[in-house]
């Protein structure tokens, strides 16, 4: 089975592609001749000229959903496509809530089954081969698809680069959903959006996290303020979520966000298979613990061996030191 086409979910958020969406569109275009992204939203033509930079040469526009829940709409208007024969050979999802929403929505629509959580992906003489983190990502196993129809890949987010290609916008054509009845009578309603201050979790080039390590909830403070003096952001193992210390939003790890900052400070963290799954493809990792024996140490490019509640303070002394 050859990849002459592949269709990629361009989620938009805060008027720009998300970052997943543009990896999987830069990778997409190593796996197949033509790759074009499907879109939603009132900001389609406004994005365009960057998914075509990425690599899409057609945006296929569903349009303003009218407050609609994305899943319904844009399954059904990309199964419609499948079903005229002008759809694509895979359709890549990132593993966002819309976007795990959708192709679960239209695996039902095609009655073809999803391959979810994909860290790795490679055309050869049988399509696609996914590769999946199993095990605490200790092991990795293949999986492709067999028999007629696209495949459906929902990709979690880092496991590609997303390298623009300089190319001209994408040419924008209307992909209308079809009406769905009573399924899409769901509305939004309200957004709440959580407050940050500095950059998103999964998109830091600076990511200071903390663990059971720091002994209490108030000890997160430091890690903030670290985090803040970095210009980087704050993040969690998920012992102190599930502590309730910090929000799930916080959370990295397998579970949780996966990062791939130029820089990771594991602070308190021993290091367990589930948070390296999220965090050791960082560019440069640091690891402070008491415990030279903790795991995390496998993965760091410096560890320091030491209380975190000393070592912490004093990295921050020195960086307000330096003004």
């Amino acid at each position: 089975m050859s990849i002459d086409k592949i269709w990629v979910l361009a989620e938009v958020a805060d008027g720009k592609p998300i970052t997943a969406s543009l990896e999987l569109i830069s990778h997409a275009t190593t796996l197949a001749a033509t790759v074009e992204a499907v879109a939603f939203g009132d900001a389609t033509a406004s994005v365009a000229a960057t998914l075509g930079e990425y690599g899409a040469t057609k945006v296929h526009d569903i349009g303003d959903l009218a407050g609609a829940l994305p899943g319904v709409p844009v399954a059904s208007a990309i199964a419609a496509a499948v079903g005229s024969g002008s759809g694509p050979d895979a359709i890549l999802f990132p593993a966002t809530y819309d976007g795990r929403d959708i192709a679960g929505r239209l695996s039902v629509k095609l009655d073809r089954p999803v391959l979810t959580n994909v860290v790795g992906l490679v055309a050869g003489d049988g399509g696609l081969t996914t590769q999946h983190a199993i095990f605490g990502g200790t092991q990795v196993a293949s999986a492709r698809f067999t028999g007629d129809g696209p495949g459906i890949f929902v990709i979690r987010a880092k496991s590609f680069p997303a390298e623009p290609k300089g190319a001209a916008a994408a040419e924008v054509v209307a992909a209308p959903a079809p009406d769905a009845g009573p399924t899409n009578a769901a509305r939004v309603i309200a957004r709440h959006v959580e407050e940050r201050t500095g950059p998103k979790l999964d998109e830091a080039d600076v990511v200071v996290s903390g663990g059971r390590g720091l002994g209490e909830k108030d000890q997160y403070s430091m890690i903030e303020e670290l985090a803040g003096l970095l210009h980087g952001a704050p993040g969690a193992s998920r012992a102190i979520v599930d502590a309730g210390w910090v929000p799930y939003a916080y959370q990295v790890g397998q579970t949780g966000k996966t990062v791939k900052p130029t820089v990771y400070l594991a602070c308190g963290i021993s290091g367990a298979t589930q948070h390296m799954v999220g965090m050791k493809n960082s560019k440069n990792i640091v690891a402070i613990n008491k415990d030279q024996d903790a795991p995390i140490f496998s993965v760091a490019d410096l560890g320091i061996v030491g209380d975190v509640h000393k070592v912490v303070p004093k990295l921050i002394e020195a960086i307000k030191a330096r003004g």
